[in-house]
């Protein structure tokens, strides 16, 4: 055989292990990235049903499909090259972005703690008369996009931590696939929740009895759902906040309110035996949350006096 054949077919057998080492390494990097960001996936399906229930049925899945839009553009087009620059030329600077992320998300949480207690509403929620459909369902759908794109930036940067020694191209394809999956995941778990009351309906009209057993069921279940879906929305709000803020914290140099509540988190532990691992995670969760809220809560306040004081009221 020439010797120049011989030396091309080195070389592409070069570039094939080179290339299957790649994708072995974004399949590993996806799959740690994906189990690490587990916890916040979680909060983005609870907090999302939120901005798209009340609407009627065939409104439902069109606003999902835009916030879906909305988020993939969310992790691909601005988080993604946006993590990648960071990470390669000023990863000092990711820690305090995403900090400023979790003070919005924890003032989300708050509002809506304080609307609970009795306070002012800020902006038009469903329980006022809508004087403008489009444009209602149009702000829902930007709060939640918004809401979307912090804990999208938390995921992301999750993920980026789990392949920050990979390559270049390694870390793109992991951030690209792990900001895709999870998407398509929250969305279409949300598309499922929100529309099981007309699941139910379809199912009661069945003339089977076992059909219309489970129909009536899933149409009892989903206000039940929905109200839990809502508290747990605003609790992981406030948690997922609290919890940035304190992990910034301990990054800045300032590690005492991370220690306290790692010293609660692992005193609950120790106290709980086999349920330690539930436990210990629920305690961290509560000590975040009380960060967030009491954070959320000053910052609301202050923004609330601000509007009063300018006279246009909250929003």
């Amino acid at each position: 055989m020439p010797s120049g054949l011989v030396a091309l077919l080195d070389d592409v057998s070069v570039i094939a292990r080179a290339a299957a080492a790649s994708v072995d390494d974004v399949g590993a990097g996806v799959a740690k990235a994906g189990s690490k960001a587990a916890g916040v996936v979680i909060d983005d399906a609870a907090v999302t049903p939120g901005y798209v229930t009340g609407f009627t049925p065939e409104r439902e899945l069109p606003m999902i499909w835009r916030i879906t839009k909305g988020s993939i553009f969310n992790k691909l087009v601005i988080l993604l090259p946006v993590a990648l620059l960071l990470s390669a030329f000023l990863p000092q600077a990711i820690t305090p972005i995403l900090m400023m992320g979790g003070l919005f998300l924890s003032f989300e949480g708050a509002e809506k703690v304080l609307e609970k207690l009795g306070g002012a509403k800020h902006g038009e929620t469903l329980e006022d008369e809508i004087t403008d459909p489009v444009a209602f369902e149009k702000a829902r759908t930007s709060g939640a996009i918004r809401t979307d794109l912090i804990l999208s930036a938390e995921i992301m940067a999750i993920a980026l931590s789990e392949v920050a020694d990979a390559s270049l191209l390694t870390r793109a394809v992991t951030l690209a696939i792990v900001g895709l999956v999870i998407t398509f995941c929250v969305y279409g778990a949300v598309a499922l929740i929100v529309k099981m009351d007309d699941v139910g309906l379809h199912l009661a009209k069945k003339p089977s009895a076992g059909a219309q057993k489970v129909g009536r069921f899933l149409l009892r279940a989903m206000p039940v759902v929905l109200k839990l879906l809502s508290f747990v929305g605003m609790l992981a709000m406030l948690w997922v906040g609290g919890g940035i803020i304190l992990h910034g914290l301990e990054e800045l140099g300032l590690p005492a309110p991370a220690h306290l509540a790692h010293d609660l988190q692992h005193t609950v532990e120790h106290a709980s035996g086999a349920l330690a691992p539930v436990t210990g995670w629920l305690a961290y969760a509560v000590a975040s949350s009380i960060v967030g809220l009491v954070l959320g809560a000053v910052i609301a306040v202050v923004i609330h006096l601000i509007a009063k004081a300018r006279g246009k009221g909250a929003h």
